[in-house]
């Protein structure tokens, strides 16, 4: 258990050429579309998209009992007031913005093999058609991360199991975005990416820090990545608004998708950075797991992480992500530096 099994595998991206060719073990089929329904559904409701007001104020970020090396050492840390979505951007969402700007997300887009450092022949033709990477469960138990990613042409936000799949839901979290794309909804929307602490901050809504499995988020019941037995109500990515907010009434900041933050990655926090910290420089980031370019933090899990392979269901939980691929389980919510129209006048205390 030493990452998230999307983080485990070789990230593919232009920048990493070597990693992109080991996707080409995770070539395959789509699975069964109706495996992506739910079997068993919660009662959801629809909640509003205005920001909520986060007063600011300080708090211990980190923890050291779970992955210390990752998301110690626990520091007293200090953020200014700010909105934040009440939940992870929806497809819903995302298709005004692109019916309003006509934005084309990066796994639309073929891949230009000038960009690999490697001879054209030695890159398989699939991994030059545009697509993102897709959990596809397997038939038994493995260990090999290889074994439960594909690289699949044709997935994307809009068919998000791939071009066999169904088509998106509106109110699920939008999903196989890179980095740029969430930057150009973000400007659209008028706010940006949350820096690492303002998320934890907003995630813990002065919840101390545990290490169990929690009940009121989309994960992994069962054993990873076999057997789901969909105890929480969904076997994949939930629509926002299934589980309960926590106290700042926040949905989804632990399970359902890994949302990504404007930091960069590397292991551990700086204990000397503490009062509106914004991460490392790009020169200073660092992914042992991905360490040919600069990774950004994601945070909270997602309803792929089981307690045998993945114990990332909490707020100081973190990982590096490829900022240039998406993915299956990653999707974004924006936070505010003055009130958008319809929210509060001013954070409230």
């Amino acid at each position: 258990m030493t990452r998230d099994c999307l983080s485990r595998m070789k990230s593919w991206t232009p920048f990493a050429a070597a990693s992109v060719l080991a996707l080409a073990a995770c070539s395959g089929q789509p699975g069964d579309p109706e495996a992506a329904s739910p079997v068993v559904q919660r009662e959801c409701g629809v909640p509003g998209d205005s920001p909520v007001a986060i007063p600011g104020g300080t708090f211990a970020m980190g923890q050291t009992d779970v992955y210390p090396a990752e998301e110690g050492p626990v520091r007293e840390t200090t953020v200014g007031a700010f909105w934040i979505d009440p939940h992870e951007v929806t497809n819903r969402q995302f298709a005004e913005f692109v019916q309003a700007t006509g934005h084309v997300t990066l796994a639309e887009k073929p891949v230009d093999p000038s960009l690999f450092a490697v001879p054209e022949d030695q890159i398989p033709p699939d991994m030059l058609l545009p697509g993102s990477a897709v959990f596809v469960a397997p038939e038994s138990p493995s260990s090999r991360y290889a074994d439960w990613w594909q690289y699949l042409p044709g997935a994307n936000w809009m068919k998000p199991y791939g071009p066999e799949g169904p088509d998106f839901e509106p109110e699920e979290p939008v999903v196989h975005l890179a980095y740029a794309d969430m930057l150009a909804y973000a400007e659209w929307r008028g706010g940006r990416l949350p820096t690492e602490a303002e998320w934890e901050f907003a995630a813990r809504a002065g919840q101390d820090n545990y290490t169990g499995q929690p009940t009121e988020a989309n994960s992994w019941q069962g054993v990873f990545p076999a057997f789901n037995d969909e105890s929480d109500g969904y076997r994949d990515i939930a629509p926002v608004g299934c589980y309960q907010p926590n106290a700042f009434g926040l949905y989804d900041m632990i399970g359902n998708v890994w949302e990504m933050t404007s930091d960069f990655f590397r292991p551990g926090h700086d204990p000397d950075d503490s009062d509106n910290p914004r991460g490392p420089s790009e020169n200073m980031a660092y992914d042992p797991i991905n360490p040919d370019f600069p990774s950004r933090v994601t945070k909270g899990g997602s309803y792929l992480c089981a307690p045998n392979y993945c114990r990332r269901y909490r707020p100081a939980a973190r990982i590096g992500r490829d900022p240039a691929l998406g993915a299956s389980n990653v999707g974004f919510r924006l936070v505010y530096d003055e009130a958008p129209t319809g929210s509060p006048d001013s954070p409230a205390g």
